[in-house]
């Protein structure tokens, strides 16, 4: 069995191959359930976000094949498609991938803060999907620590310096004077609410919340003295806005070149700035013809974003060093995991042969036998059956020129060799016949 993070993201796919394999959050944990029992994955949890589409799993060595297969039967993509985008770690790659996702490492924003949630999101829905098993559990809390300890110990996330913020700043740029503009955003979720928090801080005091829930829009409305309305009522708030922000899971746009068009009539050409944050895309791709819209995706941030991180470079050098520390120790405690099963089993096994050499013992004591050739009996048998086993190992080893096994199954075994006892002549037969096993 093997850990594995494979995927696609921002800097291996377009926009266009990241909307086509992103999973919507009501399909989710059906997803994850197809997904284990189609391609024959012990463990499965899945992150999808605008900017990246993983999968972490604990799975045979020959499954990975299979999930990718998967992946492209489930959103009716050919492999071929998808092939080039896609990225694969296992085991310890596996692990410091991972963390560094979780640490906003490997983000289009480097260390932006939100994808740490969408991670817990995506262990909390494997764990209501059922795919989440020990291994995973483990990993996802080992990173979870790790992605703390960097926010503690580093200045990766002290500047405010996110997506929402990235369009926040563009605005700033299309219009002078943020004070004296509408904003419409819609959806509700986290990215909108930092957006909105950015937009309020900039000084936009006229700020409308569109949700297909009425009443989450509203909660958070009231965090900027705002209103909200329903989806069916865009076209009508889209006259009034300036600014618009999107970021639903809506499968389909919401605002088409139709919608807008008429809005901009209405407004009299006055030129409305669009950023759609959103995977699947909100906006129609067509509205860029518009000629009074400047409309923007998440791809075309990335020159504003890059403006706004070069004072995280320090802070994300010494974040690696403790990722690379953290992923260094959940293998250890890994290995050390897997080498506590041997040690279990090696003990039942001794146990076993104790209590079979006891029964045995009991057994000759009450039919009379003589205690202490009784006892002797005993702990001749149980010594041969214990060292039976090394002791084959050990001569096939050396037998084979095996120097390094040898070396360590006498660190194992605690010989001393210093003050080992010459063997008498005749000692090697005497072993060979113990080796044999019981001495009835």
């Amino acid at each position: 069995m093997r850990l594995l993070a494979l995927g696609i993201n921002h800097k291996t796919a377009s926009l266009d191959l990241r909307e086509k394999v992103a999973f919507t959050p009501e399909l989710l944990i059906e997803a994850l359930r197809e997904g284990v029992r189609e391609a024959g994955v012990s463990e499965l949890a899945i992150l999808s976000t605008c900017n990246r589409t993983e999968f972490y799993g604990h799975l045979p060595e020959q499954n990975g094949d299979a999930l990718l297969a998967w992946l492209g039967r489930h959103h009716h993509i050919a492999l071929n498609e998808i092939s080039s985008s896609i990225y694969q770690y296992e085991n310890e790659e596996a692990v410091r991938h991972m963390m560094r996702v979780a640490s906003g490492l490997d983000s289009m924003v480097l260390g932006e803060p939100q994808i740490l949630g969408q991670m817990k999101t995506a262990y909390s829905q494997a764990a209501e999907a059922g795919t989440l098993g020990p291994e995973l559990e483990r990993l996802f809390q080992t990173t979870f620590a790790a992605a703390k300890q960097v926010r503690t110990e580093t200045a990766i996330g002290a500047n405010p310096v996110s997506v929402g913020f990235a369009a926040v700043m563009l605005a700033k740029q299309i219009f002078s004077d943020l004070h004296e503009s509408e904003a419409l955003l819609i959806g509700a979720g986290e990215t909108i609410e930092l957006v909105g928090k950015h937009l309020f801080e900039q000084g936009v005091t006229k700020i409308t919340v569109a949700n297909r829930t009425l009443s989450r829009g509203m909660e958070l409305a009231r965090q900027f003295n705002g209103r909200a309305i329903t989806l069916e009522e865009i076209p009508e708030a889209l006259v009034h806005a300036d600014i618009v922000i999107s970021s639903t899971a809506s499968p389909l746009p919401l605002l088409g070149k139709g919608m807008v068009g008429s809005a901009l009539k209405k407004r009299r050409h006055r030129p409305i700035f669009m950023v759609d944050i959103a995977v699947p895309r909100d906006v129609e791709p067509e509205v860029a013809e518009l000629s009074d819209v400047y409309l923007y995706t998440v791809d075309d941030l990335q020159s504003v974003i890059e403006e706004n991180m070069r004072s995280r470079q320090d802070a994300a050098l010494a974040a690696e060093k403790i990722v690379a520390q953290c992923a260094a120790q959940f293998l250890s405690k890994k290995r050390e995991q897997g080498a506590l099963s041997t040690l279990i089993a090696y003990r039942q096994g001794v146990e076993a042969m104790r209590a079979h050499e006891v029964e045995r013992a009991l057994a000759h004591l009450e039919k009379g036998g003589d205690a202490a050739e009784v006892l002797q009996r005993l702990s001749h048998n149980l010594t041969n059956k214990v060292l039976h086993a090394p002791s084959v190992a050990l001569k096939k080893a050396a037998a084979e020129g095996a120097m390094d096994k040898l070396g360590w199954a006498a660190e194992i075994l605690g010989v001393n060799h210093d003050n080992a006892v010459p063997i008498k002549r005749g000692a090697s037969r005497a072993i060979k016949k113990q080796d044999g096993g019981d001495a009835a």
